[in-house]
């Protein structure tokens, strides 16, 4: 039965209800352990962008991750339908999927976080977990924390660096820039970065290339801009001290590709 809301809705093993109501015993290991997969899917107007790529991404991470029990792809496609029309159609917001290790499967429906119209970003120091690898886990803390330590400096987020140097990706988000000859380049996934949707829309839309790339190297950066899901395309004002000036022309072109993709897949003219 359809049930249109002006609240954010969960849909926990299938039953629908007010996202607040929603519980799950103290025990389970994606509570405990962090121990399970989750995606986080943009929605417009009632429509998710890229449900089928977050999907697949669900699959490949259910099964590097070992998770017994989980739910045939069609449960998901059926359960994310159901809940955005219960939500209302004018839904403009984000749709959370979690799959535990205890066996739950939650959807949730929520607010977009506000983000700055330029992010001011600060090195936070890291090392990518390998065998992780192809799998967005529940096990967050590290990137949360890296949030908060940039933050506690002063700066709006965190760009996560190898202890030798190499530029990786924002907690959230995927780190594009043009260097100093004109390309249009982004960390390659070889070293241990999420494989973001939106990254790939953005390096097909755009034609960027893949780019090891060292906090040096990006001192000499024409432009930046970081890409995900939640945040589409949102230029870098200052990466630490090294300040990058107005809004580039690939971060505003980037922009515009994007959106016209998103419509595009909508539907819209």
């Amino acid at each position: 039965m359809t049930r249109v809301s002006a609240d954010d809705l969960a849909c926990l093993d299938g039953n629908i209800l007010p996202a607040g109501e929603a519980t799950i015993p103290v025990t389970d290991d994606g509570l405990v352990r962090g121990d399970g997969a989750f995606e986080v899917i943009r929605v417009y107007d009632g429509r998710p962008y890229a449900l089928r790529e977050h999907l697949d991404r669900m699959e490949r991470s259910v099964a590097n991750l070992r998770l017994a029990g989980a739910p045939e792809r069609s449960v998901l496609e059926r359960e994310v339908a159901e809940l955005l029309e219960a939500r209302g159609g004018s839904f403009d917001g984000g749709l959370r999927i979690m799959l535990t290790a205890g066996g739950r499967r939650i959807l949730i429906t929520e607010p977009l976080s506000p983000f700055p119209e330029r992010a001011r970003l600060a090195h936070v120091t890291y090392a990518p977990p390998r065998l992780l690898d192809g799998v967005k886990s529940l096990s967050y803390a590290a990137n949360m924390l890296a949030t908060r330590l940039a933050k506690e400096r002063g700066f709006d987020e965190a760009l996560l660096v190898t202890p030798h140097g190499r530029v990786l990706e924002a907690p959230t988000s995927s780190l594009f820039y043009v260097n100093a000859r004109g390309e249009l380049c982004t960390p390659p996934l070889e070293d241990h970065i999420l494989a973001s949707i939106t990254r790939a829309r953005v390096l097909e839309l755009t034609g960027a290339v893949e780019r090891v790339t060292t906090t040096e190297e990006l001192l000499d950066a024409r432009e930046a801009f970081l890409a995900s899901t939640t945040r589409e395309v949102q230029s870098i004002e200052a990466i630490e001290d090294r300040e990058l000036g107005p809004v580039g022309e690939r971060t505003l072109q980037a922009a515009d590709l994007l959106r016209r993709d998103i419509r595009a897949s909508l539907g819209e003219a």
